[in-house]
């Protein structure tokens, strides 16, 4: 184990045992067996212990909305936040004890939400520049980056609350339902809307159905 992820469960277990504010940085240094030099070289404060990977996940995200296309577009806005997902599940515990942490401490909750608004213009930037880049798609670029991160943070909420038992499913069914949200017909006009999914294509169906209308969905 590296003498950063020492660091890092060091700090959580500390903030359990006595909460965030009672923890200070020699507490930390101390637990993890390593010197204050050794923490300050991974780390700018303590609080950036609690978010070791944000600025790996932007990366992430915007590694994989770079790489998409014109068509590929919902695709790639759907899987870069799954990306995020994906990463809170294989924290596991860590990711339950930072949520009540930042549900707890205000300071850590402001950190929280600054995040959050960098993920959301990341999704807002790349929306925009797909539909043109316009005056006229900025607010729709805007609603649906904000729907987006929405409905991830949704179904990220519930799983930490340990009221999702199949979270990446609940996100294939909340992620569709926001892309529906941006893609309904109108009269004769018609979208055509691909995305993966893990779930079943005969469950997955009826739902889609009720989302988007009789006649709207083929498989």
């Amino acid at each position: 184990m590296s003498a950063k992820e020492r660091l890092i469960e060091a700090a959580f277990e500390l903030f359990g045992e006595r909460g965030y504010d009672q923890t200070t940085v020699d507490d930390i240094t101390e637990r993890a067996g390593v010197g204050r030099t050794t923490f300050f070289r991974a780390f700018r404060a303590k609080e950036d212990v609690i978010f070791p990977d944000h600025e790996v996940l932007l990366g992430a995200i915007e590694a994989r909305l770079s790489g998409s296309t014109p068509r590929t577009a919902l695709l790639a806005v759907t899987e870069a936040s799954r990306l995020v997902l994906q990463h809170y599940l294989a924290e596991g515990e860590r990711a339950r004890t930072r949520y009540r942490l930042t549900s707890s401490v205000p300071a850590l909750r402001d950190r929280e939400i600054a995040g959050v608004q960098q993920y959301q213009r990341l999704f807002r930037g790349f929306l925009h520049r797909w539909m043109g880049g316009t005056a006229e798609t900025a607010l729709r670029a805007e609603l649906m980056a904000g729907a987006v991160v929405t409905a991830h943070n949704h179904v990220l909420r519930r799983w930490l609350r340990g009221q999702a038992s199949a979270p990446e499913q609940e996100f294939d069914a909340a992620m569709a339902e926001t892309v529906a949200l941006f893609t309904r017909s109108d009269g004769d006009e018609s979208s055509l809307v691909v995305f993966r999914t893990t779930k079943d294509l005969g469950a997955l169906l009826p739902e889609l159905q009720e989302l988007l209308g009789p006649g709207d969905v083929k498989s």
